[in-house]
């Protein structure tokens, strides 16, 4: 299956809960850290979610 990497662009301070925890599922929590998953419609959605907080960085 197709890898796609992930990088965290905002900060979860003063953001809803909900929006942390879906970073903490992706692996993210600090800024500028680049994780690579798994393309799959999960994490699509998930990115989708955050488009303020999370850029694809390749994929």
């Amino acid at each position: 299956m197709a890898k796609i990497k992930i990088k965290q662009i905002g900060s979860p301070i003063r953001r809803p809960a909900d929006q942390k925890k879906i970073l903490i599922g992706l692996g993210l929590g600090k800024m500028n850290r680049v994780v690579e998953l798994e393309d799959t419609a999960e994490v699509r959605g998930a990115i989708k979610k955050l488009p303020h907080m999370v850029q694809v960085v390749e994929g």
